[in-house]
């Protein structure tokens, strides 16, 4: 029989010993009657820094005979196993589904069908993962930017370039099927069971190309270097036109949209067709570096060097009535140059799976809500984002990324060079008042919650900590409505993911265009 163990504590000197034989001598359980072991979960608890240990919650199967001699632990009970599958129903349409963008959303909405049956038609304005790294590295190098394959756009979408957080606030079923199949496409098994799992970009990369690759034997189609440019209804679908590299005409009565929150010229043109659209909030600020070992000294002390890369979360509410958080944390990362636009600056975080990078980075934002931004029309927060992000280009007139230190920052002076942190932005940066490329009230608010930050981990208002603007791309300012079938105002279009203001992240992502797809296939998701 099979049981489960809660919450089981074991020290960092005992945290290499076999788990049969830490389970036999707390429980006073004979190792013989164990059988195997599996972790659900594993964490760190570092709460204490005197008495770090690692907890887990572990799968047990045992000798049935003796479950009585566990009973009456708390910690313990029987576990009632309940495998996530999926049923899929053969396609019943005449016509194909046409996916466009292939970023999570679009992936698994995209393979769902395909296992239907349904053959789905891909079409992605970026390139495909090899080229698209080419397009990347020669925006670095180079300083030639691709408006249409880069950080934000291109096969996988933005998180292809990220940490590859796979933690979610969403509490759904469907994401141990979502985490499966990473695995299954060739990710890290760890990612079952860790508490915070990551499959870092150097492994997402791998596992996106298995499952386009795996799809096309499918019958899935697919279109790269190809911008959904505009759709015309007919009397039972819709007519997508595209442009680029394949000038297409498609027809459909399924149109799937995983734009990412960055296809701004795409849905202005979706407003302008009345697809119903309502503004929202979002988030800007900037990326904070430290020294990896710094964070990790912070929150594991004297065991910094034995446990893996660390990581944090943080919020401040704040007395502006703003909140100030942390977002995206990279542990041994680096901070990227992740423009979809010319003459315009947009950072965000990535890091490889063993994380082991100089620094460690995240994100700093602070709320934007509409009243914030809105003026005549629901895309106003598309501008909004746009104006800041060239006044950021401005202070260089160059790629080049403002930076300041905390503490300059903080005393409202300008650094005027860097001392124990080393930028990692990639394209250069130059000292700047970040006041001029930031609204006045996110200035404020993260003056306010460096300090209120380093309250909760000592240490984090380093002196020499690098803030390097702007981070302004953390969600879509907009969302398409949607009625319960997951559809817009138009009945054959179907939003989903990052883009439509529906998700927050690779898993919430991953896991709205699966349910879209179940949705249209006529499947019950519970």
């Amino acid at each position: 029989m099979k049981i489960k163990i809660t919450n089981f504590k074991v020290s960092l000197k005992n945290r290499n010993k076999d788990l049969k034989t830490l389970i036999s001598n707390e429980y006073r359980f004979d190792k013989e009657y164990i059988l195997d072991v599996f972790v659900a979960k594993e964490s760190v608890d570092a709460r204490h820094k005197n008495n770090i240990t690692i907890s887990y919650n572990l799968i047990v199967n045992i000798n049935s005979n003796k479950f009585y001699l566990l009973e009456g632990n708390k910690s313990i009970e029987i576990y009632n196993e309940e495998e996530v599958k999926l049923t899929y129903p053969k396609w019943k349409y005449n016509d194909r589904p046409i996916i466009v963008g292939f970023g999570p959303a679009g992936i698994f909405a995209s393979l769902y069908l395909a296992r239907c049956g349904a053959k789905p038609i891909i079409i992605e304005r970026g390139s495909d993962m090899d080229n698209r790294i080419k397009d990347v590295e020669n925006f670095i190098n180079n300083k030639e930017l691709n408006i249409n394959s880069n950080i934000q756009f291109g096969e996988g979408g933005a998180g292809t370039f990220s940490d590859g957080k796979l933690t979610t606030n969403v509490k759904d079923k469907l994401l141990t099927f979502i985490i499966q199949e990473f695995v299954h496409y060739g990710a890290p098994k760890e990612i079952l069971y860790e508490s915070l799992p990551h499959i870092g970009t150097d492994y997402l990369r791998k596992v996106i190309k298995a499952m386009r690759e795996d799809m096309k034997t499918l019958g899935a189609e697919f279109y790269f270097n190809t911008k959904f440019d505009s759709f015309f209804e007919t009397d039972d679908g819709v007519m997508v036109k595209t442009t680029g590299n394949n000038n297409l005409i498609l027809s459909t009565s399924h149109l799937v949209l995983g734009l990412g929150h960055s296809a701004r010229d795409t849905l202005k043109m979706l407003y302008s067709k009345n697809i119903t659209m309502e503004p929202k909030a979002f988030s800007m600020g900037v990326r904070i570096e430290h020294k990896r070992e710094k964070i990790n000294i912070i929150q594991y002390g004297k065991a910094s060097d034995i446990l893996p890369p660390a990581s944090y979360k943080l919020v401040a509410h704040l007395d502006n009535n703003r909140t100030c958080y942390s977002f995206c944390m990279c542990p041994g990362g680096e901070v990227m140059a992740s423009t979809s636009e010319k003459n315009s600056i947009v950072t965000n975080g990535m890091s490889y799976y063993k994380r082991d990078l100089e620094n460690s980075n995240a994100a700093l934002l602070v709320n934007v809500d509409p009243s914030d931004y809105m003026k005549n029309s629901v895309l106003d927060g598309l501008d909004y984002q746009e104006y800041y992000e060239r006044k950021a280009f401005e202070i260089s007139n160059d790629y080049k990324a403002p930076i300041n230190l905390v503490k300059e920052f903080l005393n409202n002076e300008v650094a005027t060079s860097v001392r124990s942190v080393k930028p990692s932005y990639p394209m250069g940066y130059k000292f700047a008042d970040l006041s001029e490329c930031l609204p006045d009230y996110i200035i404020e608010s993260l003056r306010k919650a460096i300090p209120m930050f380093d309250k909760k981990m000592n240490g984090y208002n380093d002196p020499d900590a690098v803030l390097t603007g702007i981070e302004s791309r953390s969600s879509c300012p907009v969302r398409i409505l949607r009625n319960e079938d997951r559809v817009s105002n138009n009945k054959y279009i179907y939003p989903i993911g990052e883009g439509a203001g529906y998700a927050g992240g690779i898993s919430s992502a991953a896991l709205d265009g699966l349910k879209t797809a179940l949705k249209i296939c006529g499947v019950d998701e519970r």
